[in-house]
């Protein structure tokens, strides 16, 4: 994800480097030729890295190519961790962890580079089914922080998994709407994840009128 990169030590730096490389030569390739069409020995020779350093940093394409979205979340993961506990509303906590990750990430190239991942999922059978495994994975994550809480016992893993999920919705939604802007900036996407979470209440009380026989 991205850093202040000048504030790393240089094996650190030349690292992140390195996987900024990888992310845009993917995103670049499997834009102009297909995900299915490159293979990992072009991939890794656009960039001249090793198999061996690719595999050091990634576990294959699916996962450089939605690296840019996956940082929002191990972001996330870690706001919720080092968050201080407080008495609010369990939906107000997660968006506040997701808006410090967004806040966090998003910088640099990240806008656009989150924007090419994100289309390519949308064409990716793979991607998309990847997309999926990492959603969950992550989803269990944040509820087994969320277990650690005061006053969370066990049978409240239902109502956590459902919050958790409320949460990523809302985070799709945002992300969607925000793909179609013209300017694509990071305090853009927070507004838009703003947007979405103040339309859950009105969602979970929405009624429908069945059409008429």
């Amino acid at each position: 994800m991205d850093v202040a990169i000048d504030e790393l030590p240089l094996r650190e730096r030349k690292k992140l480097r390195t996987r900024h490389a990888l992310i845009d030569s993917a995103l670049r390739l499997f834009t102009e030729r297909g995900f299915d069409a490159v293979t990992l020995d072009e991939l890794c020779e656009s960039v001249e890295v090793s198999k061996r350093t690719f595999f050091r940093t990634f576990a294959g394409k699916e996962d450089v190519a939605m690296a840019p979205l996956q940082d929002i979340w191990l972001a996330f993961l870690e706001e919720l961790e080092r968050g201080e506990p407080r008495e609010t509303e369990l939906l107000r906590v997660l968006r506040d962890a997701l808006l410090a990750a967004v806040d966090r990430v998003a910088v640099g190239d990240w806008p656009r580079r989150a924007a090419l991942s994100h289309r390519l999922v949308a064409v990716t059978p793979s991607m998309a089914g990847h997309n999926l495994q990492f959603c969950d994975r992550t989803s269990r994550a944040a509820v087994t922080l969320l277990h650690r809480e005061p006053d969370v016992g066990e049978d409240r893993t239902l109502h956590l998994r459902l919050a958790v999920d409320i949460l990523v919705a809302a985070f799709h939604c945002a992300l969607g709407a925000w793909t179609t802007h013209d300017d694509r900036t990071a305090g853009g996407l927070a507004t838009e994840v703003r947007r979405a979470f103040d339309a859950i209440p009105d969602v979970l009380t929405m009624t429908v009128r069945p059409k008429s026989l």
